[in-house]
């Protein structure tokens, strides 16, 4: 029986290998090598993986610079007329004549438009009849007073020379006290047929909507023919704005930076139709009704505006940045550079750990992010390429960089604001 052979390096190398013709056209030193080599780079990137490793550190600096700082609020909004009118109609027609249309200028007591008058026409000529009817009565009634009165003169006479009896006297006295009676009567009723004369001549004269103030149309909501209902409201025929050379830009200010705007600070604003022109503006109010949406609480701002040349029109939208404090030739640091923690000793700055725990999430002591600018903080700088604490007063910030009130710190120090 032939005896078994013990299996070669070749055989194995060929079973791990497959049965590539390329591997097996080297020399079987030259297959053990590559073999051997493959085994120390998966050995080699296993260590990398599951145990710690050591590296440098390279820190990124930025120089602290002196320069003008201009803390801003940024704020959306809308631009609105300083004074906006909207006419309407009092009473219930037909629209008989429209006089105005859009961005026609109008002055106080222009004619906009009339409404149908037949009716009303009519309701006069009724009333001035009724009052004419309601003197008659009064001429009337004073007749019967001057009768009554000589009736009663004349018993009064006869009584005293004992030619009429004293009955006939109280007849002509009561007679006498009614006649008055109708007379007072008579002159209410022609007070009261005035009265709505007059209601029906002013319903009259408003049959013909004038404009209010010296503007400019906006809108017009109504055309000859249409019916006016105002029997629950008053409806808007005509939108007008006083003056357009002047008008306000309403803006929402976020409840945290309220407390920095006073009146009279400048800003500056653009709208979409012009991106690259910036229009000023200044804070003329600051409204202390809050607003609340999505639970966000936001305060009305007022900015006046000067639009001589009409290029800005109501309803656009407008991003400004209101300038609450400048800080002139101040020393500046970089927000980052105060943002920057180094890691304690007995953590590397580079990432370590087995591959497990550097896939789970951790924070490592001494990092975290500054989110408010205090009076004191730290700063970090390299000596000797080693980090080193310097502790600072701070102030102002816009949100990019601090000015720097006190410290240890000079023009063009060289602070780390991270690692590489």
């Amino acid at each position: 029986m032939e005896q078994a052979r013990k299996p070669e390096l070749d055989d194995v190398l060929e079973t791990v290998a497959g049965e590539s013709t390329g591997f097996r056209s080297i020399g079987p030193r030259a297959r053990a090598a590559l073999v051997i080599g493959l085994l120390g780079i998966l050995i080699g990137g296993s260590w990398f993986l599951f145990f710690p490793g050591q590296a440098s550190v390279e820190y990124k600096t930025e120089p602290l610079v002196r320069h003008d700082l201009t803390v801003t609020i940024t704020a959306t909004g809308q631009l609105a007329p300083v004074n906006e009118v909207e006419v309407g109609s009092e009473l219930s027609g037909t629209i008989a004549n429209v006089a105005v249309d859009y961005n026609d200028k109008v002055t106080a007591g222009q004619v906009l438009a009339t409404l149908d008058t037949a009716e009303l026409e009519a309701s006069v000529v009724q009333q001035r009849a009724a009052l004419q009817v309601a003197e008659a009565r009064v001429d009337q009634a004073q007749a019967t007073l001057n009768e009554a009165q000589l009736k009663y003169q004349r018993s009064s006479n006869l009584v005293e020379r004992k030619l009429a009896s004293e009955e006939d006297l109280d007849v002509n006295r009561a007679s006498l006290r009614r006649a008055e009676a109708d007379l007072s009567g008579a002159r209410a009723q022609v007070d009261q047929a005035r009265a709505t004369l007059d209601a029906v001549q002013t319903k009259l004269s408003k049959t013909v909507i004038r404009a209010p103030i010296n503007g400019i149309v906006l809108s017009r909501n109504v055309e000859p023919g249409q019916t006016v209902a105002a029997a629950f409201n008053t409806p808007v025929l005509f939108a007008l704005a006083e003056d357009l050379r002047h008008m306000e830009l309403h803006v929402d200010v976020d409840e945290a930076d309220v407390g920095n705007l006073r009146e009279g600070q400048s800003a500056q604003f653009t709208v979409d139709a012009y991106p690259g022109r910036v229009f000023a503006a200044n804070v003329t109010q600051v409204r202390f009704a809050p607003r609340t949406v999505e639970g966000v609480v936001t305060y009305e701002t007022l900015l006046s505006v000067d639009n001589e040349d009409q290029s800005l029109r109501p309803g656009m939208t407008a991003t400004a940045e209101i300038r609450v404090a400048t800080v002139q030739n101040a020393l500046l640091v970089p927000n980052a550079a105060l943002r920057f923690v180094p890691r304690t000793d007995t953590q590397e700055d580079r990432p370590s750990g087995n591959l497990f725990t550097r896939l789970m999430p951790r924070h490592a002591p001494g990092q975290r992010q500054v989110t408010q600018r205090s009076a004191q903080a730290t700063v970090w700088v390299l000596d000797a390429g080693t980090p080193r604490a310097l502790p600072i007063q701070t102030g102002l910030s816009d949100g990019s960089y601090t000015v720097v009130t006190g410290g240890e710190l000079s023009e063009d120090t060289r602070v780390i604001t991270g690692t590489v």
